[in-house]
Formats: structure tokens, sequence, C-alpha cells
């Protein structure tokens, strides 16, 4: 029998390391079969602690970077001197690398086909039904700010099934304990109501019902069962997707560096105010009057009338600023390499860099582009195990109420296209070279941004050609 235990795990790291999250931050909780946990439910108020403490701190941090509230510029100290500038300057490159790589993987939406064409039918109507290019899109995005996503699967009371993005702040599965890991159960949690009446409701989903609990105790997180319901699904409708093997976000592993560069800016814009706020230093023996001096700041300019000495010389009189020295081609250098290390362990091209953009080969942009694609072919055969499980729960539900037949949707296959420029001209100038020859549909299709629709278009060209034959005949006649 699973107790508290059995997913707590003891940090085995030195004392003084230090870590950006708890080691415990993206484990999975297992657990031996639904009926022990529906028996034992103060180990599933343990999981939710655990989420909360443990878990959330990660999403929330990875869930602020997207947002732009860099948390590494904001919780620095403020600068010793408080007549000083202290300014926070925060670059969203988590948004950056997150929206890349979801237009990368997704922003031509993934294709299904069936070797079946009445069932690839019914899946084009499931698809248009739960709107999966969008739904695809949002899940592709939360793989890479939190690493993994969630969707929860719904029949709604016009009989229609509905699939929806759930958040991994508030979402986590249970698995049983055999090498298999197969899911077991599902949790949902959130606050509800407002002020004293306050409390978290917490959803359990098991492989035929919905367990509804509720909790006012936020120290134990005490749960009391206060509904329970069917669901046709056949299995647990919650589905998980994972970016990677360790469930790691795109651009966690450079957070570091995305503080670093933050201050660099930071301490530059600092440097530049400073600058303009320097203290004047004037050498010599003048007479100055306040008032005149604030007046000749005030204006810019500075006149200074050396006193004279006693044979009636005058004195010499020199003025400058002091400031800080800064070595601005090595600060400079120093942030370009920051910059180029977010973009090399994020395997994200910088399209602002002048070696990327321009006239090149697909040859060269390959070689460019070899580490992302890397991580793209792991994404893609990740995402189409979770995919497969999604059609197969819809597929269950169809089945009850006979719209499918039992296991009709095994057997589709994905089609993933990269959602980069591509180079047409090489690729004519090469089928050229070849001595081969594209029929006028073809050569339509490969401009899309002026004809839109190229059998249309084909149909238009043939009419306008029967006119003028026509035409040409009645000349002659």
């Amino acid at each position: 029998m699973g107790s508290a235990q059995d997913f707590e795990i003891a940090l085995t790291s030195s004392p003084n390391t230090k870590r950006r999250f708890s080691k415990e931050a993206n484990i999975q909780y297992t657990y031996e079969s639904d009926r022990e946990l529906l028996s034992n439910t103060k180990d599933l108020s343990a999981m939710i602690k655990h989420h909360i403490e443990h878990q959330r701190p990660r999403l929330d941090e990875l869930d602020d970077y997207y947002k732009g509230e860099n948390r590494g510029i904001s919780v620095l100290k403020r600068r010793k001197e408080d007549d000083k500038a202290d300014h926070r300057a925060r670059h969203n490159y988590a948004k950056y690398v997150s929206n890349f790589m979801q237009g990368f993987l997704v922003g031509v939406p993934i294709s299904l086909n069936h070797k079946d064409s009445n069932i690839e039918k019914k899946i084009e109507e499931v698809n248009e039904m739960i709107e999966a290019p969008a739904l695809n899109a949002d899940l592709i995005l939360d793989l890479s700010i939190y690493g993994r996503a969630y969707e929860l699967l719904h029949r709604n009371q016009k009989d229609e099934t509905k699939v929806y993005l759930s958040s991994p702040l508030e979402t986590f599965l249970i698995y049983d304990t055999t090498i298999e890991k197969n899911i077991i159960a599902g949790v949902r949690y959130f606050m509800v109501g407002y002020g004293h009446d306050r409390k978290l409701k917490l959803l359990l989903y098991t492989k035929s019902k919905v367990y509804t609990y509720f909790t006012t105790n936020f120290g134990d997180y005490n749960l009391t069962l206060d509904d329970v319901s069917d669901h046709p699904f056949g299995d647990v409708p919650i589905n998980e997707h994972s970016n990677n093997r360790f469930r790691q976000g795109d651009f966690e592993n450079v957070l570091d560096q995305i503080d670093l560069y933050d201050a660099g800016q930071s301490d530059t814009a600092n440097y530049m105010t400073d600058l303009n706020d320097a203290m004047l230093k004037i050498l010599g023996n003048v007479e100055l009057d306040p008032e005149e001096a604030r007046k000749m700041k005030e204006s810019n300019i500075i006149f200074l009338k050396p006193s004279q000495n006693a044979e009636g010389k005058e004195g010499n009189v020199d003025a400058d600023y002091i400031y800080k020295q800064y070595d601005v081609a090595g600060v400079e250098s120093y942030k370009d390499r920051l910059q180029t290390d977010i973009h090399k362990f994020t395997n994200t091209p910088d399209l602002n860099d002048e070696n990327f953009s321009g006239q090149q080969t697909g040859e060269a942009m390959k070689y460019k582009l070899f580490g992302l694609e890397q991580i793209r072919i792991n994404k893609e055969r990740l995402f189409k195990r979770s995919l497969n499980r999604r059609y197969r729960l819809i597929n269950n539900v169809m089945s009850l109420a006979s719209e499918a037949n039992a296991g009709e949707f095994d057997g589709i296959t994905y089609k993933f296209t990269p959602n980069l420029p591509k180079s047409t001209r090489e690729a004519v100038e090469m089928f050229n070279n070849l001595g081969g020859e594209l029929s006028q549909e073809t050569k339509l299709k490969t401009i899309p941004m002026i004809v839109e629709n190229p059998e249309e278009e084909q149909k238009r060209i043939e009419s306008e050609r029967s006119v003028q034959r026509r035409s040409s005949n009645y000349m002659e006649n």
C-alpha cells in the first residue's frame, strides 16, 4: 500500500549546493492503484501539498519569465548609493524562445492521415470540433514554457466531445508503480469562492469516475468528498504531453544567462544616467557664486574667471566631471557573448544576426539549424505518442455513442511541417538543371502569396484561352 513517503524524495545533494529549483520540482507522482488512493485520501492531500510547495514555485517562475517578469533582476538589492540610478531592465528572451519554438513546430498545422478515407473524414470532423490547430499550438507553447502540458477531454451537454487546455500550474497525473507507468488518476485543483468562503476545489479523474473534493484547511489540505459522477472515456480523461524526457522547458537552462544579460544592460543604463548627473570638479582658485553656478548648470555652460594673485597674474583653472571609467568595448563584448550563449543553448537562431540572415543556400541553412532540428525530431516523437492517446480516448466515447467502431482511430499518421522560409528559387534552379518539367498547376502552387487557389486559377487560365481561341477562329472566318 502506498504512503506519503512513496513519492517524497530526500535531497541527496550537498546542503551548500545552490539550486534554482527544488530537486523535487519536477517529479512524477506514483501510487499502487486508484483503489488504494481512494481509500487513503491523506496521501492525496499530501500530493496536493507537495505540488503546491515544491512544483508550483518552479512553474510560477517559468511563467513569470515568459511574461517578462524576470525574477533575477527584480530581487537584486538596491545600489548602495541612494543618489545613484537603479534601473531594472528586463529582456524577454524566454518569450522569444518559446514563441519561436511554437511557430517552428506548429506554425503550419499538423496534418492527420488514415489509410481508410472514411475514417480520415471522421477524424477531420473531430479536429474541427475540438479546434485541433489552436489546441495543439497552445499545448506546444505550454511544453516550451513549463516542459509539460495537459489537456482535459470532456463530453458536454450537447453530446459533443471537447478537448480543453489545462494549466500545468493546477494539473498533474498519478502513475502506477510498474515499469509501464500506466496512468491511474488525474488531478485538477483550483481556488473557488472569496473571503471567508474561499476554499480549494479538487477534481480527481479515474478511469470511469470524477470525484469532487473540497478543503478549507490550507495547512494539511484535508479533503472532504462532495460529489461523484461518471465519465464515458474509458480511461483517465487527462492527457499529459512532455517536452522531453526530463520535462524541462526550452528556456529553463538559460535563466542564469538571461539574468546576467538583464544585469549587464541595467548596469549600462545606470552608468549612462550617472554620467549625466556626474559631479563637476573645478581645480583652481576661482570665485563662483552659488546662484551663478546654478544658472550655468541649467544653461549647460560654465564660465570660470580665475582670481588674480599678488603679482596681478591670473591663476590656472581646470574643470571636468568625476565619473567611473567605463570599458565600453569590454562590456558590449560581454553582453554579446551572453546573447550568443542564450541562442546557442536554446538552439534558437538569432534572426537579427547578420551571419544568419541574407542570401544563403538551403544546405547552409540546414547546418545552422542542425541543433534545432534534433530538438524538433524529439519533440515530435513525444507529441505523436500523446496525440495517439487523445484520439484513442475520443474513439472510446464515439464508439460508446455509436459514432465510430472501437479501435477505428488506430493507425493515424501525423505530418509535422517545420515553419521556416524556403528558398523556392534554389529548388526551381535545381529542378531545371535536372531537365525536369512542371505542370502549370504546380507552378501556381509555388506562389501562394499571389495565387490562393491554384485550381481556380488554372480554370480561369483555361477559360481565357478558350475565349481567345474562339475569338481567333471568328476573326479567321
